[in-house]
């Protein structure tokens, strides 16, 4: 699998990651966790380690950190959570339960989901990483109606990702955000990159074009995930699935040729025609 590089650190981050959204808030007990920890083996046989959870996915933080606890060599993982409340005192009991439902000592990167009391968590963050109990810090949300916010955010403080949407079909990171994100030195983690899975609904009974095997792609979520990849501000996509075959259906848009600008104002341009 391809790498892209933290701007902060230089530090090489696969290109395809796993998000935990749903697909891992089941229970102790439940027959899915086998088909769980196939996709965890699937995204690292592949090359891939960045697993995104959040106090806010049910029980996906204990679900993950079950899974990688029980898999090989489980320091061969990047683990991004979130805290999701507000004030001080909250949010540190809330990521400290992180970090015992993840079964680690370390966090790779924290980040402050949806924006939620930021200055107060990201003071708690910079002491945090100053201390070694977190590795980097960021925010995150998932909706374009944030981003003036999210903007004054990134300009404001020193961060080292931001997790936003991003999808053919939803392109307004483009016009801020992702620029400010090369200028400032932030790495991007895209979320819903199906745009929630209507984008994938809308395109499964098409044909996929002749040049799909152009750039390596067999299916249109490689498309999609290809077209993400495509800009240059994007360190590392992170789609939700509880899948093994659509995990492995992931990785290999993380491999192979990428989009060039060409193609990539082609595909708008098609896309944009037909809808």
């Amino acid at each position: 699998m391809q790498t892209r590089p933290i701007p902060s650190s230089g530090e090489a981050l696969p290109v395809i990651g796993c998000g935990t959204y749903v697909g891992f808030d089941v229970g102790a007990n439940s027959e899915k966790l086998k088909t769980l920890a196939d996709v965890v083996r699937t995204l690292r046989d592949a090359g891939g380690k960045v697993f995104d959870s959040s106090p806010m996915y049910g029980r996906a933080e204990a679900v993950l950190g079950d899974l990688l606890a029980a898999a090989p060599d489980p320091e061969r993982t990047f683990i991004a959570t979130k805290v999701w409340t507000r004030g001080r005192q909250a949010g540190i009991t809330q990521m400290e339960r992180s970090f015992a439902l993840l079964r680690i000592k370390r966090i790779d990167l924290m980040q402050v989901h949806n924006l939620l009391d930021w200055q107060t968590h990201l003071r708690t963050l910079r002491s945090w990483k100053q201390d070694g109990r977190i590795r980097y810090l960021g925010v995150t949300h998932y909706t374009s109606s944030a981003y003036d916010e999210l903007e004054a955010v990134m300009r404001k403080d020193t961060l080292d990702f931001v997790q936003l949407n991003y999808s053919l079909d939803d392109r307004a990171a483009e016009r801020k955000l992702l620029p400010l994100a090369t200028e400032r030195g932030i790495a991007i983690l895209v979320n819903v990159p199906f745009g929630g899975g209507g984008l994938l609904r809308r395109l499964r009974n098409r044909l996929l074009p002749d040049w799909a095997a152009e750039i390596d792609c067999t299916s249109w979520a490689q498309i999609l995930l290809k077209f993400v990849l495509a800009h240059p501000a994007v360190t590392c996509v992170i789609p939700g699935t509880g899948n093994p075959a659509h995990m492995a259906d992931n990785c290999r848009a993380g491999t192979g040729t990428l989009l060039d600008a060409a193609l990539r104002k082609r595909i708008i341009a098609e896309w944009e025609a037909g809808n």
